[in-house]
């Protein structure tokens, strides 16, 4: 058999990864991997009914399968229009009818997060803060106790220092679930999104209660306190840019 069928037997055989790495062995190994025959293969694979169209006028299966084959995760953001500078989080936590805490949270403090831990946490928590990705967090000083026989409930707003404005995160959302192995309390609420982008319904903003070990079953002692947008932000730069969508009165 010609060493040219050889090829074609065996790139008929290989998955888009292993073709494409063929390609940059040489010119006629490159040439002869982009024939659109082993591309169509790829597409059928992925996606058999875009090969039940009679043709493909725009692109080859090769441009098809280059363009869709993966998810693209790191698209470029544009420099976010908020800064944390401008920002104060008002945060108001009840058990019952009770305040237990209440605070305004300056924006730098709640992205530099928690430095410096207590010793009283346990290991599960201490790999959690210094785990390297991005985490709004800060530290309560002094502690509260939360009641594990009451109802407890948390609110968060945040203003805009440089418009005078305020947006709702959170409203009377309820610590539903305690998490003892990870040392967390949870509660959660559907995010006031602007009107301008109704094309983002239902995303939901996380508040967790950390608290140290030891206590009883009927109070837990906070440390910290997490705020997160893991639905959709997961970096400095995408949570301002959620912030900024926020419905601002």
């Amino acid at each position: 058999m010609p060493n040219d069928e050889i090829l074609k037997t065996v790139f008929a055989l290989l998955d888009g990864i292993d073709l494409a790495s063929c390609m940059a062995v040489s010119k006629q190994w490159r040439d002869m991997a982009k024939d659109d025959y082993f591309w169509k293969c790829q597409c059928a694979k992925r996606w058999p009914s875009i090969c039940k169209r009679p043709n493909l006028s725009t692109m080859s299966y090769y441009k098809l399968y280059q363009s869709f084959y993966k998810r693209q995760n790191h698209q470029i953001l544009h420099p976010p229009r908020l800064c944390f500078d401008t920002l104060e989080f008002y945060i108001d936590i009840w058990a019952g009818d009770k305040l237990i805490y209440s605070d305004v949270v300056h924006g730098p403090v709640f992205d530099a997060g928690i430095k410096l831990p207590p010793h009283r946490i346990s290991s599960v928590l201490g790999y959690h803060l210094q785990a390297t990705e991005y985490k709004m967090m800060l530290a309560v000083e002094p502690t509260f106790k939360l009641p594990l026989s009451q109802p407890v409930s948390v609110s968060v707003l945040v203003g805009r220092k440089d418009t005078n404005k305020l947006a709702r995160i959170i409203h009377k959302a309820m610590f539903d679930y305690i998490d003892r192995s990870s040392y967390r309390a949870m509660a959660f609420d559907v995010i006031d999104i602007s009107p301008t982008y109704r094309f983002l319904p239902n995303i939901r903003g996380w508040i967790s209660l950390l608290f140290m070990e030891g206590g009883d079953e009927c109070e837990i002692d906070v440390f910290g306190i997490q705020m997160d947008f893991n639905d959709v932000a997961n970096s400095k730069d995408e949570v301002l840019w959620l912030l900024d969508m926020l419905d601002w009165k």
